[in-house]
């Protein structure tokens, strides 16, 4: 069949949250200042990490990354989602659907091995401290870095262009507030189990790996945690890796539930609702998890929003 003569749908129209005019411009206002803290928060903790000279180490260069990567990881959905919540039409191009599909789930892949990476690092600060300065190099941290952005945004180009290649013949109403692989399928004219297939294990594969990968460097982290024989020691390691932790139940818990477990019995409004823990939520609060329970973080945070001198010297 030509595509050309079946692909006659040149717009998706984005349903978003359903409400009056007043719910919508409540739901505008409140996800315009998350939007809002969201890049403040992260914007600060790589200002942070760039001029505090106590800052200059592996952790805290990851976690500059990994808001960096939040900033935009929340901006491939947010902005065009404030845009339909006051559009009338609520509709967005064929192109820009596909792109907002492309880049959400190359920036989540991205994240999840962030945090896969981040859980190394942890890893071999409390369990190998004596060795740590010499692995953890700043040639390993920024090689670490470039193949969580390489790999996030090398998986899914292939993919994603066979999905786009499929019949569109109408209708074209998405009940979500973006473009999503479930929604997108649903959509098509015919079926396509081999790509929806490949699609599905390769997002798995990341979510499992990971988060197993992360679950087992946890696990022999607090093995070593609890050998260490001081209690300030110990609630600073806790500390640490607690606020990671924090992270990684909030993301992959959400996440699993959307492309792992079956989502046949889930509502609509629901998977909006899952879609937003980890996608906008998560990179909200992640500032709060991260500078909460770390005092060096909290002080450089301070020096950055209030504009107080570093003190190099303490």
């Amino acid at each position: 069949m030509n595509r050309s003569e079946t692909h006659i749908v040149t717009e998706f129209v984005l349903l978003g949250f359903p409400g009056c005019w007043e719910i919508q411009i409540f739901l505008f206002s409140l996800f315009l200042v998350v939007y809002a803290l969201t890049l403040v928060g992260n914007g600060a903790i790589i200002c942070a990490v760039k001029w505090d000279p106590r800052l200059y180490t592996p952790m805290y260069f990851l976690l500059g990354n990994f808001a960096f990567l939040e900033i935009w990881y929340v901006s491939s959905t947010v902005p065009n989602m404030l845009v339909n919540i006051l559009s009338k039409t609520k509709a967005i191009s064929f192109s820009g659907c596909f792109l907002q599909f492309y880049f959400f789930f190359s920036l989540g892949t991205a994240e999840c091995l962030f945090l896969a990476v981040m859980a190394y690092d942890r890893y071999q600060a409390v369990c190998h401290p004596l060795h740590y300065p010499i692995i953890m190099t700043q040639r390993l941290c920024g090689t670490l870095v470039s193949l969580c952005w390489l790999i996030g945004f090398l998986g899914y180009p292939i993919p994603i262009f066979f999905i786009s290649q499929l019949p569109f013949c109408g209708p074209n109403i998405i009940d979500h507030f973006l473009c999503d692989m479930d929604p997108l399928m649903a959509l098509s004219c015919a079926p396509a189990p081999i790509t929806e297939f490949i699609f599905y294990t390769q997002s798995s594969l990341v979510l499992f790996f990971t988060l197993m990968y992360i679950l087992r460097s946890y696990t022999l982290l607090l093995r070593a945690v609890f050998q260490i024989p001081s209690t300030a020691g110990r609630r600073k390691a806790f500390s640490t890796c607690g606020s990671h932790l924090t992270v990684v139940s909030l993301f992959y818990g959400t996440v699993m539930v959307m492309y792992v477990s079956p989502t046949y019995g889930i509502s609509a409004l629901m998977q909006k609702i899952l879609t937003l823990v980890y996608s906008i939520m998560t990179p909200f609060l992640n500032p709060l998890i991260y500078s909460l329970r770390n005092k060096d973080m909290k002080l450089a945070l301070r020096n950055v929003l209030f504009g107080r001198r570093i003190s190099q010297n303490s």
